[in-house]
């Protein structure tokens, strides 16, 4: 995918994720533990990153992406979900260090993911904000609506 086209895409990808916040915020609000701080981190194919955060306090928001960001890279190392990783690096189903990151900086936290695109394209991304499951389920969510514009 060329780079003007995959800006396109993520774009409408912050699109989708701005109008499933308030829908997510009222549905999961006691899962929300960033008080409606979120972000997103997305680690294109060519290796570009692509972030926005979402609220208010900047505090907060930089941890937002802070955690996003170590769930994006984490993926594009790996390829696998955040969390199943971990189970992965844990029951000795891969090498500590097979991926370059230490233990104690593995995000043991659901939330990253490999996205694959229509075309093939693979897209390691990372949401936080709400509990994982929610994170992960937003973006999936956001990368359908956006392919579908």
């Amino acid at each position: 995918m060329e780079n003007p086209e995959m800006l396109v895409l993520v774009q409408k990808m912050y699109d989708a994720i701005e109008q499933l916040i308030p829908v997510y915020m009222e549905m999961h609000a006691d899962e929300c533990i960033s008080h409606g701080n979120l972000a997103v981190c997305i680690i294109d194919d060519r290796g570009v990153v692509h972030g926005k955060m979402f609220g208010t306090n900047q505090a907060r928001l930089r941890q937002s992406y802070k955690v996003a960001w170590t769930k994006a890279s984490q993926v594009w190392l790996t390829g696998v979900k955040t969390g199943a990783y971990e189970r992965m690096v844990f029951n000795k189903e891969v090498d500590e260090n097979a991926n370059g990151i230490d233990a104690p900086d593995l995000i043991g936290w659901e939330g990253g993911q490999p996205l694959t695109l229509k075309d093939g394209t693979i897209l390691s991304v990372g949401f936080s904000g709400f509990r994982g499951t929610t994170d992960l389920e937003i973006m999936v969510k956001a990368l359908a609506a956006a392919e579908q514009r």
